[in-house]
């Protein structure tokens, strides 16, 4: 009788032990929902060609990496709080957030950064759903529905900066 009651102890350790990993871990973070923006130009010097920010509903971070965005990835930032000031100046953009965004079939919207233009990146997770774009910020290139937000996005960056 011991033995089986050590076994059953030692089993269920194991389940316990096992059951929580890094990959558990990723996933509870993809849930959470935030706001990643931020422009970026190719044909530039400096620290403020690539200037990308995480929201979510307590805080504002920037990415500490200024990596140029790919065109088929997430963004891998390395995301550092800034303070409540910053966050003050965009809270609430992402109730601003163009829902038709989330019907795109493309990732890529007109031709961000082509002839030096710049571009927008946005990457939105609300409620499990995680998806992001590049966006042309040549306001002609794009269509009609997301002007208002990408020049929102814009003003915030450089009030963020200022």
């Amino acid at each position: 009788m011991k033995n089986s009651k050590w076994c059953f102890v030692l089993f269920l350790a194991l389940v316990v032990f096992t059951a929580c990993n890094k990959d558990d871990d990723d996933i509870l973070l993809q849930e959470e929902d935030y706001l990643i923006f931020g422009h970026f130009y190719g044909f530039c010097q400096g620290e403020t060609c690539i200037e990308i920010f995480r929201l979510d509903e307590n805080t504002l971070m920037e990415d500490t990496n200024d990596n140029y965005p790919q065109m088929d990835d997430f963004y891998e930032g390395d995301f550092t709080l800034l303070s409540d000031e910053k966050f003050q100046i965009v809270a609430g953009l992402e109730s601003q957030f163009p829902l038709a965004l989330l019907d795109e079939a493309e990732t890529v919207i007109g031709q961000p950064d082509v002839a030096d233009g710049g571009g927008l990146y946005i990457e939105y997770s609300k409620d499990g759903v995680r998806d992001f774009w590049l966006i042309d910020l040549v306001t002609e290139n794009i269509p009609e529905a997301y002007r208002e937000f990408v020049n929102t996005a814009l003003e915030k960056i450089q009030q963020i900066n200022e």
